[in-house]
């Protein structure tokens, strides 16, 4: 009895754990329109602004790739990655989007609240 109590526990641990990581997948990513157009995160950057025009603002930032070194632990700089933050304002009564682009890819589509 007390086995199965211990099982249905810890099922029920799980589930929650499972559930309340899920609102982050379904709005980790979110398409917002463009005119008569859809835009997703597979989207190409030249099909984004052929579709959307110009962001309303945009910024840049180049961050150090770091790997951990097996040898002694410490990190150490392999390279450098493109971070872009492009934001579209769409009116008074939708909240701008914020595309973030890493490397000359779309890496996410989030509202900015």
């Amino acid at each position: 009895m007390r086995t199965c109590y211990h099982r249905r526990m810890k099922t029920t641990a799980i589930l929650a754990v499972a559930l309340s990581l899920a609102p982050l997948t379904v709005f980790a990513d979110e398409p917002f329109r463009c005119g008569k157009w859809i835009v997703t995160s597979d989207m190409t950057l030249q099909e984004l602004s052929t579709k959307c025009g110009a962001p309303t603002s945009h910024d840049s930032t180049t961050q150090d790739v770091l790997v951990r070194n097996q040898n002694n632990g410490l990190m150490r700089k392999v390279g450098e990655t493109v971070v872009e933050t492009w934001t579209y304002d769409r009116g008074p009564s939708a909240p701008p989007m914020v595309v973030t682009i890493v490397d000359g890819k779309i890496k996410s589509i989030d509202r900015k609240y």
